[in-house]
């Protein structure tokens, strides 16, 4: 569909709402976010801000959105450039970080604490929410599909699971066997963190003298334990 100047007009006015939600986000957090003051930035009566946003909640998932997007953006390019499963998994693991210590305001809304009384929208936030972890079973997927690890097809001990991996198996389109998507969340939880623990400040501010050294050293042990070293 071709584009028309009204609907240019209408894009640019959410990238500026977008743009001023983020602001407002970093300068006073989620829970503090309010149309009315978006609309006193963007120049504009309120009424014309509902217009494009109708409430809190819609700019919440607008934000959302965007920084989902950016931060799947961000990932991709820096994993279609690395070459090899390992080189991408750590180029994975980096950008992330770099994305979360850069954006901590918008990587707290994606992973932090849930804002009070906001509810994001599955159908909205589903897809560009789990760009990054679909990414990351690509390059653990193609790592163990050319190291074939000696794994358990279905221990024991994961046979109440089964049927969560089968509809994991089906959303993902793979194959891996139980262990394998147990030790894939395993690597994923471990991942977000650390980058959490740093991005939040958990360490506190004088605990290491360099945290980039540490988060070095904890992602070559997850390469370990992903078998991709």
């Amino acid at each position: 569909m071709a584009s028309t100047p009204r609907t240019r007009a209408r894009a640019q006015t959410l990238a500026d709402i977008t743009r001023i939600g983020r602001e407002h986000l970093a300068a006073d957090g989620a829970a503090a976010l309010s149309l009315r003051a978006v609309a006193r930035d963007l120049g504009v009566v309120s009424s014309a801000v509902y217009r494009y946003v109708a409430s809190r909640d819609e700019l919440l998932t607008l934000l959302v959105v965007d920084g989902y997007t950016e931060l799947g953006d961000t990932v991709d390019a820096a994993v279609d450039a690395a070459d090899g499963p390992k080189e991408k998994f750590l180029a994975l693991g980096r950008t992330v970080r770099q994305w979360g210590l850069r954006e901590p305001a918008r990587y707290a809304l994606l992973f932090g604490s849930p804002v009070p009384g906001y509810h994001a929208p599955a159908e909205q936030t589903t897809g560009p929410g789990t760009r990054v972890i679909s990414t990351l079973v690509a390059v653990l997927h193609s790592a163990w599909q050319t190291r074939r690890l000696d794994v358990e097809a279905d221990p024991p001990e994961l046979a109440s699971l089964h049927g969560s991996f089968e509809e994991i198996r089906r959303e993902m389109g793979t194959d891996l066997p139980d262990e394998l998507i147990a030790l894939g969340v395993m690597v994923w939880a471990s991942l977000f963190g650390a980058i959490s623990f740093d991005v939040f400040d958990q360490y506190g501010a004088t605990t290491f003298a360099s945290r980039d050294d540490l988060f070095e050293y904890q992602l070559g042990l997850l390469t370990k334990i992903a078998g991709l070293d």
